[in-house]
């Protein structure tokens, strides 16, 4: 009888760091992650009210792809404009299949072109969430072969390290300078901290104003620690699931899946109408020209204690069936049970009554929390 194989968890560069730190470790798919350092409350608070909190994101991928060919590769495959990417700046982009369904949500990130050769290369870094990582490297190695298009994985030897909070940019300037802290939305910023090169990017899980941090596993370490000697409080994975429903941020498996047409969701930044074909164009260009989706991602708002479920049935109320929660959370900042889920365009308008598990509760837009102002 043949036994199955248990898959290693994979570790993060910063592992014994947590576990010397306090944390309470959790499995979440093949990684080990923080759940909490003993007090998600704490933690969650100290991101949305107090200052900012470090979050270790190692576990997402990270694959860079560079080439004189990257860019006409890389746009048929995705939804969001190759060619408006400028240098030192990211953007987020879906790879759809040819349903229009969602294969995996990502951050293209151009980092500065390489000019080692006679001719300057295009260098992009692709950050897409773990559950996505494998996919996202089947979808794009096929391409090697076809031309000037290189595919590295680099997720294991660098960490991704977020400062979330509305001190953030104070934080960050204190350990990497005024260059760094400079970066504007949507932009990257390259800088040197103890010789290693660190990709500053300025970017939210939260809704509060964060910075994306880069690094080589070598130095995760050493800049973890010396973000927390700056006053940063670590925040493990438990709060930060309750910052990014208040955020209004789907997460692939639990928000949105290979089912998911990429316009159902809340990610309309991730796609270009004007650049022409990729895979999966004609129909969500389809759905957008026709009027609107079936269905689409709205917030829930329940006033009154009681649980929500994942998957829990929306009904209008008049007991249609109209709809379904994915996830949920007890939101501290609004003081009640909040949820995200998919209601039938009729039943989508902010402020619609519906009832979850007989529950009163409303239909509110994304995101919950308003998000922090970034320059």
């Amino acid at each position: 009888m043949n036994e199955a194989v248990k898959v290693a968890t994979r570790k993060s560069p910063l592992d014994e760091v947590h576990k010397s730190l306090g944390a309470v470790m959790t499995d979440c798919g093949d990684w080990s992650l923080p759940a909490s350092y003993g007090d998600e409350l704490f933690e969650y608070a100290h991101v949305r009210e107090r200052g900012a909190g470090l979050i270790d994101l190692s576990s997402r991928g990270r694959v860079r792809v560079t080439g004189s060919e990257a860019v006409p590769f890389l746009n048929g495959l995705i939804t969001n404009d190759m060619k408006t990417l400028l240098a030192n700046r990211w953007m987020p982009a879906v790879f759809p299949n040819v349903q229009g369904r969602i294969l995996a949500s990502v951050r293209i990130i151009r980092l500065a072109d390489d000019k080692a050769g006679k001719v300057a290369v295009p260098v992009f870094v692709l950050d897409t969430e773990a559950a996505t990582h494998d996919r996202v490297v089947q979808t794009i190695e096929r391409f090697t072969f076809a031309g000037d298009f290189h595919v590295t994985d680099l997720t294991s030897q660098t960490a991704l390290i977020s400062l979330q909070g509305k001190t953030s940019r104070e934080k960050i300037q204190a350990v990497l300078g005024a260059t760094a802290a400079a970066t504007s939305k949507g932009g990257v910023t390259q800088s040197i901290w103890k010789g290693e090169t660190v990709a500053s990017m300025r970017a939210s899980h939260t809704a509060a104003d964060g910075f994306d941090l880069i690094v080589n596993a070598s130095h995760a370490a050493g800049l973890w620690h010396a973000f927390v000697g700056a006053g940063v409080r670590p925040v493990g994975h438990e709060a930060l699931e309750i910052l990014r429903i208040e955020a209004g941020i789907p997460r692939y498996g639990a928000d949105m899946d290979d089912t998911t047409v990429v316009t159902e969701t809340s990610l309309d930044d991730a796609v270009s109408y004007t650049k022409g074909c990729y895979i999966g164009q004609e129909i969500i260009a389809r759905i957008k020209y026709r009027g609107h989706v079936a269905k689409k991602l709205r917030g829930l708002i329940c006033g009154l204690p009681g649980t929500i479920d994942g998957q829990a049935v929306l009904k209008s109320i008049d007991g249609k069936e109209v709809g379904r929660t994915t996830s949920t959370t007890l939101s501290p900042h609004l003081g009640c049970r909040i949820a995200l889920g998919y209601t039938r365009y009729e039943h989508m308008a902010s402020g619609t009554e519906v009832r979850v598990n007989e529950l009163p509760a409303r239909i509110v837009d994304l995101p919950f929390v308003t998000p922090d102002a970034q320059e």
